[in-house]
């Protein structure tokens, strides 16, 4: 009989790959990666980067890495880092690329879950930057459900030109004031090498610093690390702070579905409607909720927009940039201005729950952060818009709609693209009055669901974000102002309302109502799309599967996936 006690080294999920004279292979292949036999006594944390030198929210994400290793060694256990794509919404802005970012969501999801289920992490510590690369990770958190946190890469330092701040959202509307005559051609080339400055996530409240502050919001950060800039050594401290916290929670089990419930959830979406985030959250924070089987949609959304007022004046929707809320206390700053909103009982990955966290962070009251009482809008920064034209909802960002356009009625000109749109902007084409409709753009028709950012800026640079709007089944960036309603439910290719539009059909934009209306017959609508036939776009094999698969924008435009015989 064969003395196997020597060969088992740990009561962790790794153990599978140490434990006992049947692994005597596996860890001769362990041994060759440079670990010794002490190593095998440890707890395994994935290093899970997004590093990649395409994009600058993630170009600093090896260095960052090596902090969080050097805290898991710390406390004591073994780090092994591996990497998952990450794509720049922003680099993708204007052409066939767009069609990319948000099926990556459910690719980094899908990959992540290859990794740690094949290897049996013990643990994970997640290192997103952009737009869809962490809703990515925090869904393959919930989905894996072992002892997990995040630490996101950090907003850059906000651009300077001539004593004026700059963001990204600043550059793409300068193209429009370029197009009229209002800027240089010279000057535009002049402004676009100093409105990013360095590394780090775009330094407004787009998708990527959203989506990093909500990760700290439902609890899967550290506080603090959600605003800690890029550049900053309080970034680095809070990585190996991190590393030796997810060994701890690797013994205390403390696991994702813990922390992410329902009620954190909630406080994500009243977070969103207090800082004027971006509407993207209405995809991830959904997506996120059903890896964990949680029931929340759009209704939670709409129900949460008239509870909780807008309070930041961050950019783009108002004055500051990040940095600007950052020093004056971050996310905890946020949340204890609508602590009262919040269901504080929640968990949080330090082992603290969320009021724990808040009971010694002062309240901040001022231009920056209105107070509660005194808030920059009764409701919250996002709305949801039902009606004949969207069944199952729509979205727009009201912090970044001028209120002159809370009320629109206008005539429809139809586009099936975005370039399409965008160049009848740049041509004249679009007047007072036009009602902009991109159809066939949403996560089937698209196909992946595109941003129509490009559209967007392009009207606000000319001007002409108070006598036109746009409404679309796409989606648009975080960055993203203007009257815009997107991500229609049901799309133009499921069949939906907004393929009925014809040229010229009169539409009723009804922001307090939470209406959205097109003023024709439901009879007359019916027969349209009785009589319609759909457009299919051109796409490559990745994007047909994901067109087959993928569901509504009103569910997360998550995949349909085959009932679990064991569910």
């Amino acid at each position: 009989m064969v003395d196997e006690s020597k060969m088992q080294y740990k009561p962790y999920r790794s153990g599978q790959l140490t434990n006992g004279i049947e692994r005597s292979a596996h860890r001769a292949l362990l041994y060759a990666t440079g670990l010794d036999e002490e190593d095998f006594k440890k707890p395994m944390i994935a290093v899970v980067n997004s590093f990649t030198e395409m994009v600058p929210g993630h170009f600093h994400l090896k260095e960052l890495a090596d902090h969080v290793k050097l805290g898991i060694a710390e406390a004591g256990g073994i780090a092994r880092e591996f990497s998952t794509i990450a794509i720049c919404d922003g680099i993708c802005q204007g052409h066939k690329g767009m069609s990319y970012p948000l099926p990556s969501r459910e690719l980094i999801c899908d990959s992540i879950e290859y990794m740690v289920e094949a290897h049996q992490f013990d643990g994970m510590v997640l290192m997103p930057g952009c737009d869809k690369i962490v809703p990515g990770m925090l869904m393959a958190a919930m989905r894996l459900n072992i002892p997990a946190l995040v630490v996101s890469a950090g907003p850059m330092l906000p651009g300077k030109y001539k004593g004026k701040t700059l963001t990204l959202t600043d550059m793409r509307e300068l193209i429009g004031k370029t197009q009229t005559g209002k800027m240089s051609v010279e000057e535009l080339l002049e402004v676009e090498k100093c409105a990013l400055p360095g590394v780090g996530t775009c330094s407004m409240l787009g998708t990527a610093n959203t989506m990093c502050c909500l990760a700290e919001v439902v609890g899967m950060t550290l506080p603090g690390v959600g605003l800690s800039h890029a550049v900053s050594s309080k970034k680095r401290r809070l990585a190996k702070e991190s590393g030796r916290r997810i060994v701890e929670m690797v013994k205390e089990n403390l696991t994702p579905r813990k922390i992410m419930t329902r009620g954190a959830l909630l406080n994500g979406i009243a977070a969103s409607m207090a800082m004027g985030a971006s509407t993207n959250s209405t995809l991830h924070i959904p997506a996120i909720a059903h890896e964990g089987g949680i029931d929340l949609s759009l209704k939670d959304f709409d129900v949460l927009s008239r509870q909780v007022p807008y309070l930041c004046n961050i950019k783009p929707s108002g004055k500051y940039p990040l940095l600007d809320l950052e020093e004056a206390g971050g996310v905890p700053a946020v949340l204890k201005a609508i602590e009262s909103k919040l269901d504080t009982t929640q968990m949080t990955v330090n082992g603290k729950t969320l009021g724990e966290n808040l009971k010694d962070v002062p309240l901040v009251e001022n231009d920056l952060i209105y107070p509660l009482s005194h808030p920059k809008s009764q409701e919250g920064g996002l709305a949801i818009l039902y009606g004949n034209l969207a069944p199952k909802g729509a979205v727009v960002k009201v912090s970044g709609v001028k209120p002159s356009m809370h009320y629109f009625k206008g005539k429809a000109r139809i586009f099936h693209s975005m370039e399409d749109a965008s160049a009848a902007v740049s041509g004249d084409q679009i007047h007072t009055g036009d009602v902009i409709v991109i159809t066939y753009e949403g996560p089937k028709g698209g196909p992946g669901m595109r941003e129509m950012h490009m559209t967007t800026s392009l009207l606000v640079g000319r001007g002409m974000d108070e006598s036109c709007a746009l409404i679309t089944d796409g989606r648009f960036s975080g960055s993203t102002r203007g009257p815009c309603i997107g991500y229609i439910s049901p799309e133009a290719a499921a069949g939906g309302p907004i393929a009925a539009v014809e040229e010229g059909d009169e539409i009723i934009i009804d922001i307090p109502n939470r209406k959205l209306t097109l003023c024709v017959p439901q009879e007359e609508i019916e027969r349209r799309l009785k009589h319609l036939v759909p457009i299919r776009k051109k796409a490559t094999p990745a994007l047909r599967r994901y067109a087959a698969l993928v569901t509504g924008a009103d569910q997360g435009a998550v995949l349909n996936t085959p009932p679990n015989p064991e569910d």
